[in-house]
């Protein structure tokens, strides 16, 4: 038995050469990042956060420049408005000048005047283009010297010319030159009036109205770029170790242009839209309260001048443009400025 023991004691383990293991399965162990760093550090945290902008966003300068961009595109775009009504009345006014023309028949003794009338009435009717021809009565010719004469008018005792309105379908078939000939030679006293006078005075009118609101267009956009050039000036005096840090390190003048341009392209859509959208409410207001008003003197007096009151669509659109230049000019003016100043520093 001891010698079983020993034998037992000196044997080796046994050893399992079955199947071979496998490995076991499972996430393998991360590898510890190395230590950043200090200039890594950095770079990481230069990313994260935003580049700050030369001119700073907010500043009691540029809300002051803000409220008077939007001031001046508010102007400029009650100019416009303004400007179209007008435009559109003239307009309106010449159609319907055109459109009438009136025969004026002077008394003269021992002439029938109601014979010359009808002549008159027809030989109006035959011309090609006429819609119609209507001869004004009694009663319409009192009514109308009524404001001039007073009330009580005897028209059989006063040489009053007698008037046939004629309204003109097409102006451009009439012959007007062979209307007034003919009128002028067969009817005794007859004469034509195509309102011409009337009408080049509208026109001359018209086109002083718009040069007028051109000329203060001019005048409010060039305040506007005034301001604009004093508050780029005085941003860049607020900023000028920093401009001149950049200037001197080898950055660009357009580089540096556009980061200005940028703060003032933003400042003057914000003026821009603003004062467009203060001039549109205006606009929407002014024609509510006319066609509210309607039946008052003051009311009726507007309409009979100006129509409506309201704005047409090409007025809405150059307020739209007047915004577009409004932002562009801010631009352009803050970037010349800028480089402008830079040569100097050269």
């Amino acid at each position: 038995m001891a010698q079983t023991d020993n034998n037992d004691k000196n044997q080796a383990p046994a050893v399992d050469i079955g199947r071979p293991k496998r490995p076991l399965r499972g996430k393998r162990p991360r590898k510890k990042p190395a230590p950043k760093t200090k200039k890594q550090e950095q770079g990481d945290d230069a990313k994260l956060r935003p580049a700050a902008a030369i001119v700073p966003p907010q500043s009691v300068a540029g809300r002051a420049l803000t409220l008077v961009v939007a001031i001046m595109s508010f102007l400029a775009c009650l100019t416009v408005g303004a400007v179209s009504i007008v435009w559109d009345a003239a307009d309106a006014w010449q159609n319907d000048l055109v459109r009438e023309i009136t025969i004026q028949i002077r008394p003269t003794e021992g002439v029938d005047m109601l014979r010359e009338i009808d002549k008159a009435v027809a030989l109006a009717q035959e011309f090609p283009g006429i819609a119609s021809v209507r001869a004004m009565s009694d009663a319409e010719t009192k009514a109308l010297l009524e404001p001039w004469l007073g009330e009580g008018l005897q028209l059989d005792g006063l040489p009053v010319p007698r008037l046939i309105q004629i309204t003109v379908g097409d102006p451009a078939v009439l012959n007007l030159a062979q209307l007034r000939n003919s009128v002028s030679q067969q009817v005794t006293g007859a004469s034509v009036d195509d309102h011409s006078i009337w009408t080049s005075r509208l026109s001359a009118m018209a086109g002083a109205v718009v040069a007028g609101g051109f000329a203060i267009m001019v005048l409010v956009l060039g305040s506007m770029v005034l301001s604009v050039v004093f508050a780029t000036q005085s941003a860049m005096a607020g900023n000028k170790d920093v401009v001149s840090v950049l200037h001197f390190v080898g950055a660009e003048d357009s580089f540096i242009a556009r980061e200005f341009q940028r703060h003032f392209l933003l400042l003057g859509l914000k003026g821009g839209v603003s004062g467009g959208v203060a001039a549109i409410l205006c606009f929407v207001l002014v024609d509510l309260l006319t066609r509210q008003g309607s039946g008052q003197a003051s009311s009726d007096q507007l309409s009979a001048l100006f129509g409506t009151m309201s704005v047409s669509l090409p007025g809405y659109f150059g307020v739209f443009a007047v915004v577009f230049l409004v932002a562009i000019l801010t631009a352009l003016t803050s970037g010349l400025a800028v480089k402008a100043h830079l040569a100097k520093v050269d």
